[in-house]
C-alpha cells in the first residue's frame, strides 16, 4: 500500500511544502482535487478526515453507494475499498490525512487519544452529520491545524500531533453522545488496538487467527469473541481485507506475475491465490489485471 508521502505525490506530484515529514497533512480540496484520490484510494496506509463544507461528493463505500452534503464528516480507514463517482462543480471541503502508523504508534497521540483510536479503526458507517454548530467547530480546528502545517513555528509537528489529538477526541465525543450501546471495556479496546497495530506489518506472513492471538497472549476464540462484539467484523474478514487490498495493489502498479504476488503474499499456490481473489474482487486476478 502507498504510504501517505507516497499517496500525495502520486495525487499532487510534489509535496505539500519543502520539507514535509509525510505524517500529517490537512488541506482545502474541491471537484477537480477529489478525483485525483481516485489514484490511490483503497492502496493509502492513512486515515482521511473529510469535513463537507459546500456542494455534494458522492462515493462507493465497500461497495454502497453515499452522498456528502454540507456538515457531513467523512472518515476513511486503511484497506477500504473506496471509489470517487461524482461531485457537484460547488463542492468544497477540509480533507486532513494521518499516516496510519504515526496514528497508531506516535507516544504523543497514543497517550491522548487511546480512547479515540477504537472509533475511527472500527467505524461502520463512514459518514457522519454533524449539527451545523458541531461541524464549525471541526472546521475551525481543521483550518488551526492546516495553518501551523504552513508556518515555520520550531515545534510544529508537537503542535500537529496535539491538535490532531484534540480533533480525534472531538469525533469522539460526537460518537458517545450519538451511540446508542455501552462503549467497550478498556481491556476489549485495548486488544483490539493491538490487533490493528499487529495487522499491518504481519498481514502477508501471517493469514491466520492464532499468529495475533499468540502476540497478545490470548485465545484465538477470545480475540476473535471481542473483534466481534466491538466491529461486527472477523479477524479473517480484517486479515482478508487488508490482503484482497494489497493484491490489487500490486496487480495495478507492478510487473510482478500472478504466481509471484500469490508467493509474495504467501498462498499455497497461485490456484488458491486465485480463489480467494475473485471471492473478494468478484473477477479473476488476470480478468482484474486486464481491466486495469
Amino acid at each position: 500500500m502507498y504510504s501517505l508521502k507516497d499517496a500525495w505525490v502520486k495525487m499532487h506530484g510534489c509535496l505539500p511544502y519543502d520539507g514535509w515529514d509525510g505524517r500529517i497533512q490537512c488541506d482545502r480540496t474541491d471537484a477537480a482535487i477529489t478525483f485525483r484520490a481516485n489514484r490511490t484510494q483503497g492502496f493509502m496506509s492513512a486515515y482521511t478526515f473529510t469535513l463537507v463544507l459546500e456542494g455534494w461528493l458522492s462515493i462507493l463505500y465497500n461497495g454502497r453507494e453515499l452522498t456528502l452534503g454540507p456538515h457531513d464528516l467523512y472518515i476513511y480507514s486503511p484497506g477500504m475499498s473506496v471509489i470517487i463517482l461524482s461531485a457537484s462543480e460547488n463542492y468544497r471541503g477540509l480533507c486532513l490525512l494521518a499516516d496510519e502508523r504515526m496514528t497508531l504508534e506516535a507516544d504523543t497521540v497514543r497517550d491522548m487519544i487511546r480512547t479515540a483510536f477504537l472509533p475511527i479503526i472500527r467505524v461502520r458507517e463512514p459518514r457522519i452529520s454533524l449539527p451545523e454548530e458541531i461541524s464549525m467547530t471541526l472546521q475551525a480546528r481543521l483550518e488551526e491545524i492546516r495553518r501551523y502545517l504552513y508556518t515555520d513555528q520550531a515545534h510544529k509537528a508537537a503542535i500537529v500531533e496535539h491538535l490532531f489529538a484534540v480533533f480525534l477526541l472531538e469525533i469522539q465525543g460526537i460518537i458517545e453522545e450519538t451511540s446508542e450501546s455501552e462503549l467497550p471495556r478498556k481491556r476489549k479496546e485495548d486488544l483490539f488496538v493491538g490487533f490493528i497495530r499487529l495487522l499491518p506489518e504481519n498481514f502477508i506472513a501471517h493469514h491466520g487467527i492464532a499468529f495475533y492471538a499468540g502476540a497478545l497472549h490470548i485465545t484465538p476464540t477470545y480475540l476473535s469473541r471481542v473483534v466481534r462484539q466491538l466491529t461486527g467484523q472477523t479477524v479473517m474478514g480484517y486479515v482478508n481485507q487488508f490482503l484482497a487490498m494489497e493484491a490489487t495493489f500490486l496487480l495495478r502498479t507492478s510487473t510482478l506475475s500472478i504466481a509471484q504476488i500469490s508467493d509474495y503474499l504467501h498462498f499455497s499456490d497461485q490456484a488458491v491465490f486465485s480463489k480467494f481473489f475473485t471471492r473478494m474482487q468478484g473477477l479473476s486476478p488476470k480478468e482484474y489485471r486486464r481491466r486495469k
